[in-house]
């Protein structure tokens, strides 16, 4: 059994993926990089609600960004959360 505090880790990382617009959002960020408004665009969602679920795939280190300018772009923090994403649609497309 791995230790408690790896245990409640990997809770908390799934915990973050069992909301449907940050899966949207994970979704639009696995084919490219994007900034913020283009986002909220797709999602058709307001900046603040899209700001909101993106500083919590933040913390969970599910994303990272970069600033140009004005602009923050972000997009996926590793190939694995694509991978783990890519794993749930096919197990739910099943």
């Amino acid at each position: 059994m791995p230790q408690p505090e790896t245990v409640f880790d990997v809770a908390d990382f799934f915990r973050v993926f069992g909301d449907s617009t940050r899966i949207g959002i994970l979704y639009a960020l696995s084919s490219a990089e994007m900034c913020g408004c283009d986002i909220c665009a797709l999602l058709n969602m307001t900046q603040s609600a899209v700001s909101h679920q993106l500083r919590i795939l933040k913390q969970a280190r599910l994303v990272r960004h970069r600033r140009e300018g004005k602009i923050i772009y972000f997009r996926l923090d590793d190939e694995h959360i694509n991978k783990i994403l890519s794993l749930g649609i096919k197990h739910a497309a099943e």
